[in-house]
């Protein structure tokens, strides 16, 4: 038999859930959260705009003033919501963005104290990578760089080509190529722009490591996946990546017109590359320059076809490029 206190139904002794609690805390954190969180919502829509090509004569006067409205509205709200790490790094990526590189370290790495490395976007990781990178800071930019990587997004692929640079100029391009093996899948039948830009970065560190079959290889292999694709994905991927150093982007460019067959371009890439007297591949750059002065001589009107010269072990890839 059941007894009275049994059948009572039971009854929390706790109060009920007052929504308002919530605001209540919230206020107390985040004060000033009605004016910041349009803020930021604000910035990072007019940042995200920044990795769009603009066309017409306005395009760089417009980006400009994207990304300074952006700032000026961030630096208010740092000074509401000294502690808010999305502010932090949103603000660091526009000081950084409009040169300002002292003030981007200084916003970047307290946000990365508030969140701690493990736990801080890609976006700023990355992005204090790169400016290590662009100092010429490789421990440092190896070390934030490396908590950049992740899944495949336009952030991630950026971060790890950065990496793949900074090993490479360390001294350590096995690893360099590694990394960039191991960020694409071993069988694809699509390559999204992210993987295109990766793959190209696994081409050009072949390249520079006299891997010449091997760099060739992965040129075929993107031509088979992208077909007549392959020029403006590349071109694309490209577009979005804010090369450190600097002069990488001739060597990228010129390495995309041989794959292309456009020789003129590509040695007016090539040379643009080798006029910075202290680039690090600029050997390899003198060279492709030569091969196809050479083949030019030898065959006037011709396309060139010099054969192949891989490193032990790799296969000859045969196609109407430069090595």
């Amino acid at each position: 038999m059941t007894s009275h206190a049994e059948a009572r139904p039971h009854r929390s002794h706790a109060p009920p859930d007052d929504p308002a609690l919530g605001d209540f805390w919230r206020d107390i954190i985040e004060p000033h959260h009605e004016v910041v969180t349009p803020i930021v919502v604000k910035a990072r829509a007019a940042i995200e705009k920044l990795g769009a090509a603009a066309d017409g004569d306005d395009a760089v006067e417009q980006r400009v003033r994207r990304v300074s409205d952006a700032y000026g509205m961030l630096r208010y709200a740092r000074k509401l919501s000294p502690d808010n790490a999305e502010v932090l790094g949103l603000l660091g990526i526009a000081a950084d963005e409009l040169g300002k590189t002292r003030q981007a370290l200084e916003a970047l790495e307290a946000c990365v104290r508030q969140n701690g490395p493990e736990h801080t976007a890609a976006e700023v990781t990355g992005r204090l990578g790169m400016i290590y990178l662009r100092l010429g800071k490789l421990d440092d930019a190896i070390r934030w760089l490396r908590y950049a990587q992740g899944p495949s997004t336009a952030d991630s692929a950026a971060a790890t080509v950065y990496l793949a640079t900074a090993l490479a100029a360390h001294g350590e391009m096995s690893s360099a190529i590694d990394l960039l093996v191991n960020a694409l899948p071993a069988q694809a039948s699509y390559l999204p722009e992210p993987l295109t830009l990766v793959s190209f970065a696994l081409a050009v560190h072949y390249d520079r490591d006299d891997q010449r079959g091997a760099a060739f290889e992965v040129l075929e292999k993107m031509q088979a996946t992208l077909q007549q694709e392959l020029g403006p994905f590349v071109q694309r991927a490209l577009a979005g990546m804010r090369f450190a150093p600097p002069e990488d982007q001739y060597y990228y460019r010129a390495l995309l017109y041989e794959a292309l067959d456009e020789y003129a371009e590509a040695r007016a890439e090539w040379a643009l590359y080798a006029s910075v007297t202290d680039a690090p591949w600029r050997r390899r750059a003198l060279e492709h320059i030569q091969a196809i002065d050479a083949q030019r001589s030898a065959h006037p009107g011709a396309s060139p076809t010099p054969p192949a010269a891989p490193a032990p072990g790799r296969p000859v890839v045969r196609r109407r490029s430069v090595p």
